[in-house]
């Protein structure tokens, strides 16, 4: 959608579903709406060019993230976040324990990787952290949480 368009709608819809969901009531949800909108502080990290766009790595190492290209980024923490439907076989290379088809989770931190955090899966990763609603209180979780282990 276009940059001018904002969040708020999104937001309302996904928290009418949540709504009628507890009463019982089936409705759509924000995925009928197409596809995601810019939000304003996302908007204005990228015109102060404090937010970049890159395409989406290669593969994870030991000490971070490589392209393609051999380009690499060293990162401390790696939050996974999808929101939709989990591929996760880029992780297999850090063997990770898995049960249920997913790998072991203590809130949104890895069990085997105490540096990736797993944001945006459903109820496993914190109470409906794929949806709008959600995701903005599990996030604020695993940042405390990422504060706190440093």
């Amino acid at each position: 959608m276009p940059d001018d368009v904002d969040g708020r709608v999104l937001f309302d819809v996904a928290s009418q579903r949540e709504a009628a969901k507890q009463g019982g009531i089936s409705i759509p949800g924000v995925s009928a709406l197409g596809d995601v909108v810019m939000a304003p502080s996302v908007k204005a990290a990228r015109d102060r060019g404090t937010l970049h766009a890159a395409p989406m790595f290669e593969r994870l190492t030991p000490t971070g993230i490589e392209w393609s290209d051999g380009t690499e980024w060293q990162c401390d923490t790696i939050i996974w976040c999808t929101g939709f439907r989990p591929v996760l076989d880029h992780l297999a290379p850090l063997g990770l324990t898995v049960e249920r088809g997913r790998p072991r989770t203590q809130g949104t931190r890895s069990v085997d990787e105490p540096r990736l955090h797993l944001l945006g899966y459903g109820d496993w990763t914190g109470v409906a952290s794929a949806t709008i609603v959600g995701a903005g209180r599990t996030a604020k979780l695993a940042v405390a949480d990422i504060v706190a282990a440093r």
